[in-house]
């Protein structure tokens, strides 16, 4: 629920400005340690799932996918890995997982894929957490791509109307889909997402830059009844069980929609013939997470007080200690802006009372 409270601190006498005050979110359980993995320069891809081709030979395999909550739960059932690739019009994906049983049911684009066991991108160009894109297929090659504005606990918008146009994607089944009478192999796909698409709510990358990436993967529990797989349910509720789900950066919650907890994805001018090009970490992205941490605190403050503060000292039951300089945090008309010093340049890493970062130009 959205409460609609008065914010006094800082404020001028007799004014009247009201803002939204959120309540308190679940704070990932986890150490911060995104993924990250560097993706090659592509040469002719044929969209057609069958990733075993020499075309995909160069580009390395992720880790393998971890329960969404990471070390805090045991590793996934069935392996699921991914490869990336570039060129100058394309962000090409290919993902492989093991799966014994392969099902599906859902045939009609833009439906809630993940009723069904699924495959999921979510791209952020930018890395303000604000304004990412979602994707979502299953073993029929069935697709619902989507628009978020913002993360959900930040009251964004969903655009489900809005299409990748371009978008290029297969399926390649190894055993038999729908079929209970024999042991499956795995399923693969390979993906193209236009940058003229992608680019629309960031850049076009170029060598070095590097993008807000997670892969996820939705696993129904299953038996089967009648000759046909069903979805496992609870007895006593008769609804299905709780779904598992294994991403390639874990989020330490059960909530895919924490862009900051997403991997980096790192574009690249090579190849991958020659010598391994190395992942470069950004040192602001530990300013950003030290924000980040502020502005979970300012969550769980505003929640009880109904209003946000500036002084870092009240944020101390609420989770958030400074690792070294305190931010400093300026209430506004809307809620709050918290800055810190950039750690690669002169100037300044924001973020406000909505979640969403920026940086000043440095000076």
């Amino acid at each position: 629920m959205l409460l609609v409270v008065s914010c006094t601190e800082n404020r001028r006498p007799g004014s009247a400005a009201r803002v939204f005050i959120p309540g308190a979110i679940p704070v990932p359980a986890i150490t911060f340690d995104p993924g990250h993995y560097v993706c090659y320069r592509a040469d002719n891809v044929d969209i057609d799932g069958d990733i075993t081709g020499s075309e995909w030979g160069n580009a390395p395999w992720s880790n393998l996918f971890l329960d969404i909550e990471g070390n805090l739960k045991p590793a996934p059932l069935y392996d699921t890995r991914v490869k990336m690739m570039w060129d100058d019009r394309y962000l090409y994906i290919a993902a492989e997982l093991k799966e014994p049983d392969i099902w599906a049911t859902l045939k009609q684009r833009d439906t809630v894929i993940y009723y069904d066991n699924d495959f999921e991108v979510f791209i952020d160009p930018d890395n303000d957490t604000h304004g990412y894109y979602e994707f979502e297929m299953n073993a029929y090659n069935t697709v619902w791509d989507l628009l978020l504005t913002r993360p959900y606990r930040d009251y964004g918008k969903v655009i489900d109307a809005w299409d990748i146009t371009g978008l290029k994607s297969a399926v390649k089944i190894y055993g038999t889909i729908n079929d209970p009478s024999d042991r499956d192999d795995m399923w693969t796909i390979e993906l193209a997402f236009p940058f003229d698409v992608l680019s629309e709510w960031g850049n076009m990358p170029s060598d070095g830059t590097q993008w807000r990436m997670n892969f996820s993967r939705v696993n129904w529990k299953i038996r089967t009844e009648n000759g046909k797989y069903v979805k496992e349910t609870d007895p006593a509720t008769g609804r299905s069980l709780p779904e598992y789900n294994w991403l390639w950066s874990p989020q330490g919650l059960i909530n895919v929609h924490y862009p900051e907890m997403w991997g980096f994805v790192q574009f690249s001018n090579s190849d991958g013939t020659g010598e391994p090009v190395a992942f470069k970490p950004d040192p602001d992205e530990m300013v950003r997470w030290e924000l980040r941490k502020l502005y979970y605190a300012e969550r769980a403050f505003s929640a009880g007080k109904k209003h946000y503060t500036a002084v870092i000292s009240m944020l101390g039951p609420f989770g958030y200690k400074p690792s070294q300089k305190d931010p400093e945090i300026m209430i506004t008309m809307s809620g709050y802006e918290a800055s810190l010093p950039a750690a690669s340049k002169k100037g300044f890493i924001f973020i406000n009372s909505q979640g969403l970062t920026w940086e000043s130009p440095p000076e």
